[in-house]
This record gives C-alpha cells, structure tokens and sequence, in this order.
C-alpha cells in the first residue's frame, strides 16, 4: 500500500492504494504520526483507492483518530468503497468513524 500526503487549507490528506491490512496498517500509523508531529492534527485519509481492510487496518485507524485527537485534531475517512463501508458497519466502526463520500466534505468550514 502506497500512500501520498497532500496539505490543504484547514487539513491534511493522505491518500491510500491498495490493501490496508496487518502489512500496511503500520505503514499507515507511521504516516499519520509524522503528519501529526509536524503539526496537522486534522487529517483526512482519502480512501478511494483502498481495496480491502482487515482487523488490523481498522485498528490501525483507530489508532490514528486516537493520535490525532490526542494531539487537538480529528481523523476523518472519505471515498470507502463498498467492503469497506460494509466492515465498518459490521464493526460498529461507522459511529466512530464516520465514512464522507468525499474529502471535501470531511472539514466543510476549513
């Protein structure tokens, strides 16, 4: 899973490809961490290209919101397909993390 790291006005995207899974889920905490510590705390993970998600790419999530939050900020998702809509609502992830249809209205006053 590649992932790029985009700054716009008010947040920050970092966009995935591929499968978030026990591989790719510490590549994508690393991602987040360095965004946060170089202080963007609202961060938007654009999902458009992300195929599948396991256990451990939603804990990987998790612990992302948990990062940013911890750091004044929020962690949004925009653009789940339709597995991974599906995992987080057969989770009840979907209460946690709200899935955006796109990134553009994951922070609509930034």
């Amino acid at each position: 899973m590649e992932f790029t790291v985009e700054h716009a006005p008010g947040y920050t995207v970092i966009a995935g490809t591929g499968r978030l899974n026990m591989v790719r889920a510490p590549k994508l905490r690393e991602v987040v961490a360095e965004v946060v510590a170089a202080g963007h705390h609202h961060v938007v993970l654009d999902m458009a290209g992300v195929e599948f998600v396991d256990s451990s790419g939603l804990g990987a999530l998790i612990g992302c919101l948990k990062l940013t939050r911890q750091a004044g900020g929020d962690l949004r998702i925009a653009a789940v397909n339709d597995q991974v809509r599906m995992v987080l609502k057969l989770t009840g992830m979907d209460r946690v993390l709200t899935p955006y249809g796109s990134v553009q209205e994951t922070f609509p006053d930034a």
